[in-house]
């Protein structure tokens, strides 16, 4: 069993959790997983069994791609759709060309501040264990880069668009950083990996397939 699982993670299950069930199905003790997905996330996740854990380093280091869709107009304390809402904007004098012009000035190497509501860690503590008794923290930001972004569909207010990212790249960030730039504010409301280094969704296995 020292194997690589790839597993098509579903919506409401942390990334732990299915380590938690991948490890009590197959009766293995020694299971790890590469790049968090965030719960409301779908697609890829990479699962190391027994030996192949010693793996994880350098899968964890592999460029990822994702299909996000955003919702312009709406900003969120935790930049997807499970956040609450903090602020509004008007979205219908913003043209699909210039929001599609805006989305594509992200691609390249640039500085990310990672979200409050995450797995990083501030003196010893998870970010997002402080983010739940409503303390914020500066964060500093992060060297990331966009490989490639492709439009696939916008109707305002959604944008659906397929990003290709190095390792450490939150995509809600993205998108959060994007309706700053358009000056309406945005969230991310879907998100499915498809792509983690060499290994696709078409790879994938349900967890209920185990």
């Amino acid at each position: 069993m020292d194997n690589v699982l790839i597993i098509d993670k579903p919506s409401g299950m942390t990334s732990h959790d299915a380590v938690d069930f991948i490890r009590r199905k197959l009766k293995i003790k020694k299971v790890g997983h590469c790049g968090t997905l965030d719960p409301m996330a779908t697609g890829v996740l990479v699962i190391l069994l027994d030996k192949a854990t010693k793996l994880s380093a350098k899968l964890s280091c592999s460029d990822k791609e994702y299909i996000c869709t955003m919702e312009l107009g709406k900003a969120t304390d935790t930049q997807d759709a499970t956040g609450k809402i903090i602020d509004r904007a008007e979205t219908s004098g913003i043209s699909r060309d210039t929001i599609e012009e805006v989305i594509l000035s992200f691609k390249g190497k640039q500085k990310q501040v990672p979200p409050m509501v995450s797995a990083k860690h501030y003196k010893g503590k998870r970010l997002y264990s402080l983010a739940r008794k409503g303390i914020e923290v500066e964060r500093e930001p992060k060297d990331i880069e966009i490989k490639d972004i492709e439009i696939i569909e916008i109707e305002v207010p959604l944008a659906r668009f397929r990003v290709s990212c190095s390792k450490g790249t939150y995509i809600r960030t993205l998108c959060h950083d994007i309706g700053k730039k358009l000056g309406c504010g945005a969230h991310m409301v879907n998100l499915n990996r498809i792509r983690s280094g060499e290994f696709h969704i078409k790879d994938a296995i349900q967890l209920s397939s185990l």
